[in-house]
């Protein structure tokens, strides 16, 4: 076999490289340099590109990790030092796993005692809306359901590709996705000046310019929004369900921060609910499919792998289709299952383990939203920036205004201009930001991402910093 790039997949090849590959590069390389002697300006670098929790400091959650730990060693079941409950509740895990292992296969789909678990928890957060276990699949995280579900919707060797609308901006790593699965992005613009809403002019627009060039059949929403911070109210919720209603289209919704809603007036509301509070009409014909996963920020254990996705009003037979997929990985990670299975069911009032656990969750959505207020407020006061209020998830998305020199740099450069604003950023200042959103956006329009689900000295440490390379460089013009 020939390793040239002719030989290579040439779907593989069509997919779109993403802004954050180079930089984040970039960034591990200072990142090793720094010990070795290189003088920089900085001590570290600052990565406040992407949520990772963890890696930002904070910590993990005691009642969890200690639960994994007997699951792991389950000798410790026998250890008195632990909580009664978290001894408890890993035997009840053990017993779930064949061989009462962590180390054994699952079915593809997930333990069964898992989407049992997801299933109740749905139904106590959508206050008795039925769901059901058989319509609940575990997969290793949200990009592999997200794939999963893409791929059944590609049209395969159609002459017209299948499209997804799509909101701009989205998550960075959607694009790549959708390409992989040889899916058309349909871009459609979320409001900036409301807070970054969805509204339904701009959708039948994005419809009407999308049926040019592919054949639109999901439409693809996060609420909260990602990297927006933009809640959904029950009225926006309607008005997308009856447009997907109308336009035959399926819900594809990523709910994966809906326990980091902190905007004042603002509750999480799923879409499932408020489908099926609405008239039968859409209640029982709007196909939907909503993601959740172990990168919530309450829990953030990113790198465990594993979240769920429900489906609803699903066709039997596709749904068949769905589990023949996720059977290429054999299972997901059964460590990430379990995990999962203590997100959606944590301690209770009157466990030994509840307290520790409210507080650890509370501390973490204090964070949240003492940052989202923070640093908003912040950016609004920096010239040639602003920034919309997040009322949830654990993003900002600043708009810059970018000096002409950026942008003629950038052009002899061949980057993006606020890709040269985050590589000049990075490199004088050791902060490595989030890319904006670079298709469908309105030209000359340039946005950066900043995660705030980090420790409030290392928000202050970004912001000082960004400040001073903003205010004293050529990074911008007001």
């Amino acid at each position: 076999m020939s390793s040239s790039r002719q030989q290579v997949n040439p779907r593989v090849r069509g997919i779109r490289a993403s802004a954050h590959t180079p930089l984040h590069r970039l960034a591990t390389q200072i990142t090793q340099d720094i010990p070795l002697g290189a003088l920089k300006p900085f001590k570290e670098v600052i990565d406040v590109s992407a949520g990772d929790p963890h890696k930002a400091g904070l910590k993990p959650l005691t009642f969890v990790r200690q639960v994994l730990a007997v699951c792991l060693l389950p000798r410790l079941l026998e250890e008195e030092t632990l909580p009664m409950d978290v001894r408890l509740r890993a035997q009840r895990l053990l017993e779930a796993c064949d061989g009462g292992s962590v180390g054994s296969y699952t079915a593809s789909s997930g333990l069964p005692h898992v989407r049992q678990s997801v299933a109740e928890f749905i139904m106590r957060r959508d206050v008795g809306v039925p769901a059901y276990a058989k319509d609940i699949f575990i997969c290793a995280g949200l990009e592999r359901a997200l794939m999963v579900f893409v791929k059944l919707l590609a049209g395969g060797e159609e002459e017209t590709q299948t499209g997804v609308l799509t909101p701009v901006p989205c998550p960075d790593n959607l694009p790549a996705l959708l390409d992989e699965a040889w899916v058309t992005l349909a871009p459609y613009r979320l409001a900036e000046d409301r807070r970054w809403a969805a509204e339904p002019d701009e959708l039948h627009r994005a419809l009407k310019s999308a049926k040019e060039r592919c054949k639109p059949r999901a439409i693809y929403i996060s609420n909260p929004g990602n990297p927006t911070g933009h809640v959904q109210d029950r009225k926006s919720i309607e008005e997308v369900i009856r447009f997907a209603a109308a336009q035959r289209l399926l819900l594809l919704v990523d709910e994966v921060d809906q326990d980091s809603v902190y905007g004042p007036g603002r509750e999480f509301l799923s879409y499932k609910r408020v489908l099926f509070e609405m008239d039968v009409e859409y209640s029982d014909t709007v196909e939907l499919v909503s993601f959740h996963s172990l990168a919530s920020a309450p829990i953030g254990e990113c790198g465990l792998r594993a979240g769920y996705m429900e489906l609803v009003n699903i066709d039997p037979e596709v749904m068949h289709f769905v589990d023949t997929m996720l059977c290429t990985d054999i299972s997901t990670p059964v460590t990430g299952q379990l995990a999962l299975d203590l997100m959606v069911d944590p301690p209770r009032p009157g466990d030994l383990s509840f307290d520790t656990y409210s507080q650890e969750i509370l501390l973490t959505r204090a964070v949240l939203s003492q940052n989202a207020q923070r640093a908003q407020e912040f950016l609004n006061d920096l010239p040639g920036m602003s920034c919309q209020p997040a009322m949830g998830g654990i993003y900002l998305y600043p708009r810059l205004n970018v000096s002409p020199e950026i942008v003629e740099k950038a052009k002899i450069l061949k980057l993006a201009p606020e890709d040269l604003y985050r590589q000049m950023l990075l490199e004088q200042k050791g902060v490595f930001l989030g890319a904006g959103c670079q298709y469908g956006e309105t030209p000359a329009t340039y946005h950066v991402r900043l995660c705030i689900l980090v420790l409030p000295d290392t928000l202050e440490e970004v912001l000082a910093r960004l400040s001073s390379f903003h205010c004293h460089g050529p990074a911008s013009s007001p």
